[in-house]
């Protein structure tokens, strides 16, 4: 079957069939990350790849924010499992034309979201290529129970953390070519894309205090990203159009697009999560320890009912292309 067919998300589940199994691999394929045991315990681990002309273009992001975004996305994956990062492995394909400067200056965006996230990085590899092609490899500490794309129940609430929708609103400014005013007004929506925040300490929270049910962080798009939670949790979701978190930013310059980012837009890394209705008061209190707004958009609904978004009276709207996919046009 074609992939254009098939889907990255078909792919991956053919992958999942196919592979091999052993001892010890307590989650494997299908979660943002594997949960896997050894002598000494147990360790979560998750690997993101990142390739110029594909994930990023070189003209309107520097190695610096790119270092930074290339470890963020690999620790998001880890915060949606509730986990704490520990080591990182990082590989490179670098083009010819590159200098030691360019590629300094690359590490020197990596290494500081490192520290600051006490993270190590411990090996990897470089080699030439024809376009810059970025590896990384995560490794990181579980809390008691990692947290599932599939514990959600009938009646949970649904949440996600910080805003939506900034950083594809941004990456389609940006692509439009803007003048040095419009750039620094927009200045907010870009570096939520070029250096996202992932969401460590509130997963972390939320999964050992037990208040998650299910987790994912949002990479593919709000939609695509609840679709996984709901398949993996055989639920549907009622998400409600007016509580959409969207920053002041966002609502200045989205115009005629509404909330199409917001819902399909990608890149947000943000968490999305599922709770139940008694947690609220919980929930509500841990903003301050996590240093992120927690807004609750929904809720879980029986599967048949599939996702619906509802406008201020409780009506369906249309809902706009799904999210993200490597390989579908």
């Amino acid at each position: 079957m074609k992939l254009s067919r098939l889907g990255e998300f078909g792919l991956i589940e053919r992958i999942r069939r196919s592979a091999p199994t052993r001892r010890g691999v307590r989650v494997g394929i299908g979660d943002d990350a594997a949960w896997v045991s050894h002598g000494s315990g147990s360790s979560l681990i998750t690997a993101d790849l990142l390739i110029e002309g594909i994930h990023f273009d070189l003209n309107w992001t520097s190695l610096f924010a790119l270092g930074h975004k290339s470890l963020a996305v690999n620790l998001s994956d880890i915060a949606a499992m509730g986990g704490t990062p520990a080591y990182a492995v990082l590989s490179l394909g670098i083009p010819r034309h590159f200098d030691s400067k360019q590629i300094d200056e690359f590490y020197r965006g990596f290494n500081a979201l490192a520290k600051k996230s006490d993270v190590a990085l411990i090996g990897g590899d470089t080699n030439m290529a024809k376009s810059l092609i970025i590896s990384v490899c995560v490794i990181g500490h579980p809390p008691l129970r990692p947290v599932r794309r599939s514990g959600a129940k009938v009646g949970d609430d649904v949440y996600v953390t910080g805003t939506l929708g900034d950083s594809a609103l941004g990456l389609k400014l940006v692509r439009q070519k803007p003048s040095r005013a419009k750039r620094i007004s927009i200045a907010q929506l870009l570096a939520r894309h070029h250096q996202p925040a992932p969401r460590l300490a509130a997963g972390a929270l939320l999964a050992r205090r037990h208040l998650a049910t299910a987790m994912i962080d949002i990479s593919d798009g709000l939609l695509q990203d609840l679709g996984h939670i709901c398949k993996a949790s055989n639920t549907g979701a009622a998400i409600w159009h007016e509580q959409l978190p969207l920053s002041r930013a966002y609502r200045k310059f989205a115009a005629k697009d509404g909330t199409v980012w917001a819902l399909c837009g990608g890149e947000d890394y943000e968490l999305l999560f599922c709770a139940r209705r008694r947690a609220r008061a919980q929930i509500e209190k841990l903003q301050a320890l996590a240093r992120v707004k927690f807004t609750r958009i929904g809720s879980c609904v029986p599967a048949n009912q599939r996702i619906t978004i509802l406008d201020h009276g409780g009506n369906p709207l249309p809902l706009p292309i799904k999210g993200h996919d490597h390989f579908k046009k």
